[in-house]
């Protein structure tokens, strides 16, 4: 018995003597499993990944008499339907982002179709984004003389300027004049020079280079009615040449900047704004891009530090207690900025010359809000042309609310314009105590 169960043991202890001795004697099996080994041990965590570039932002529409196949496409519905019923393919937003940072806006906003701008008021044109630090030379200083203090013939030259108010009509409150005067679209960058950038025309429509709808006729309209006439604003059908004497030929109380996309001024450009800002004109931007760090927020702002170039002069926040909030002459009932397109509500910055107001920028991208037409009621506009376009509605932004635009409806988009008219007001009579025609009652 006891001879019995020793085999089997002798048996398995030979077994396991002979396997090392064999599995070692085999050279091309113990280096291949170490070869094996090494290789897991160092690439299998790794995982390899198909990257895809990022889609450029669309080009800018370049719009002409001759689209007409694409026009008839692209048109939108008349004004008897509902707009909302457009069939629109689902799309995926990551909700770890602002819903906005995911829009590129150029073509989205801008179809083919040319819809007139509303006769109450008289009217007298794609580039790959660049990336740039800050403006490295030193920019020139504005003409000035002590901090705050205005020489007599500054004085005197900005007083000039600065009359948008007929003579029959400067007696009494300021609420009580008629202002009359041209707002211009600031037509910056050139399309053929990929350096400059620049989409100046991002919230507007355009047809042989002239201003046929969009935001800036749409505040204009509703502007003046809103005021009761008391504002009497045209809107230039061109936008204006940075770096020709029109603007000072015109006297524009504000040039308005809008856009997407990185921009660099000429020195003509910043030069001609310089002494435009010293006689008391004043630059808004908008981005149409809303919140921080966008090109255009970058852009701008860097941009404008060479047009009012002071080392003293900084980016400023407009209090709640600045006269733009508190003497208000349409709407006192809006006290502060309210929210833009996607409920941006970024506060107003500022750059002042002479302790005014030289340079204000709104990131909230109230000029897209704009672009949703309005009647003089209130209330959301839909009519349309002989052709069946609407000619105050972007069709697209309203289509796409909810989806890619959130804040569109008529609540805040009517909030928007008083706004809009409150600033202009103040752009309008900013200087008069400093100028000494201030009347009582404002």
């Amino acid at each position: 018995m006891n001879t019995e169960r020793s085999c089997p043991r002798s048996l398995k202890s030979r077994f396991l003597a002979d396997v090392p001795r064999k599995v070692f004697s085999s050279r091309f099996f113990t280096i291949s499993a170490l070869l094996h080994f090494i290789l897991v041990l160092v690439f299998g965590g790794t995982v390899l990944v198909r990257t895809t570039k990022a889609p450029e932002d669309f080009p800018q529409a370049q719009i002409s008499a001759s689209d007409d196949s694409t026009e008839a496409a692209n048109r939108p519905p008349s004004g008897n339907s509902d707009p909302a019923e457009t069939v629109l393919p689902p799309v995926q937003i990551d909700s770890s982002h602002a819903a906005i940072n995911l829009i590129r806006t150029d073509n989205l906003l801008h179809s083919n179709e040319i819809a007139p701008v509303r006769p109450v008021f008289p009217t007298s044109g794609a580039v790959l984004p660049v990336a740039r630090g800050p403006f490295e030379t030193s920019p020139t200083n504005l003409p000035t003389t002590r901090p705050g203090e205005l020489s007599p013939e500054q004085k005197q030259a900005i007083k000039v300027f600065t009359t948008w108010t007929p003579p029959g009509s400067r007696g009494g409150s300021v609420k009580d004049r008629i202002f009359q005067f041209t707002i211009f679209l600031a037509k910056y960058g050139d399309p053929n020079d990929p350096q400059r950038g620049g989409d100046w025309a991002s919230t507007h429509r355009l047809k042989d280079g002239k201003i046929t709808g969009g935001s800036l006729p749409n505040l204009v309209y509703l502007m003046n009615k809103m005021s009761n006439g008391k504002l009497q604003a045209s809107l230039a059908s061109e936008p204006i040449d940075l770096a020709s004497g029109e603007i000072f030929a015109k006297r524009p109380p504000f040039i308005f900047f809008t856009g997407h996309r990185d921009f660099v001024l000429t020195e003509r450009e910043v030069e001609n704004l310089q002494k435009y800002v010293s006689l008391g004109g004043c630059i808004w931007g908008d981005s149409s891009l809303p919140g921080r760090r966008s090109r255009f927020d970058i852009a701008f702002r860097r941009e404008m530090r060479r047009v009012v170039g002071d080392i003293d002069k900084q980016w400023e926040t407009l209090p709640s207690n600045h006269a733009m909030f508190t003497q208000n002459l349409y709407y006192p009932e809006v006290k502060t900025m309210p929210a833009g397109l996607n409920f941006y509500k970024e506060p107003i910055h500022a750059l002042k010359y002479q302790g005014e107001v030289a340079v204000i920028y709104t990131a909230n991208d109230y000029a897209d809000l704009w672009q949703i037409g309005l009647d003089e009621h209130g209330k959301l506009d839909f009519s349309t042309d002989e052709r069946g376009n609407y000619v105050a509605m972007n069709h697209a932004i309203w289509n796409r609310r909810d989806i890619y635009f959130r804040n569109v409806a008529e609540s805040p988009v009517l909030n928007s314009y008083k706004f809009g008219a409150n600033v202009v007001a103040h752009l309008l009579t900013r200087w008069e105590g400093r100028l000494g025609r201030t009347p009582t009652g404002l």
